[in-house]
């Protein structure tokens, strides 16, 4: 059994977004097209329906693409149980309150016992201090929480 990966939407964002002039998000944008060319593979991708939606926000062309590459991903169900995890995480401020999209995302992730939750949103997922913090909380709550991680760190070959 491969181990499980949830893509956050930033990923996909990644993958679907025309070149950047921005050099980090242009090496952002390189490093996640890498993973899913040698790495993928490895797992069992997963989105939610969340990442659904906010696929198809902004441009519609954009959106187009996105949605291309979530076409054949299984999509896990945002719970009752996932939106109350959600909550406490933002209740104990682990999560910032205009934020409750992240905080969905983690406890998707947890409800669905998902190993990775694979993301670029280092300020307030991928970060060390909150990191923590979330694993703290979730499993408190009585659930594991997944490894929050960026695509560069879920290369098993870092020389690709």
């Amino acid at each position: 059994m491969k181990p499980s990966v949830y893509l956050e939407t930033t990923i996909v964002s990644y993958l679907a977004a025309k070149p950047s002039r921005d050099t980090i998000v242009a090496g952002h944008q390189t490093a996640t097209h890498l993973w899913w060319e040698y790495s993928k593979d490895a797992y069992d991708l997963f989105v939610s329906s969340l990442v659904i939606e906010e696929s198809e926000a902004g441009d519609a062309d954009a959106a187009s693409r996105r949605l291309a590459y979530l076409a054949h991903l299984p999509s896990l169900s945002v719970t009752e149980s996932a939106k109350e995890l959600a909550g406490i995480l933002i209740k104990d401020r682990i999560i910032p309150q205009g934020y409750a999209e992240d905080a969905i995302h983690i406890a998707v992730c947890a409800i669905h016992n998902i190993d990775f939750l694979v993301t670029w949103n280092c300020r307030h997922l991928a970060n060390a201090l909150t990191r923590k913090r979330i694993e703290k909380v979730i499993q408190e709550q009585g659930f594991r929480c997944p490894v929050i991680c960026t695509p560069e760190e879920l290369m098993e070959n870092n020389d690709v």
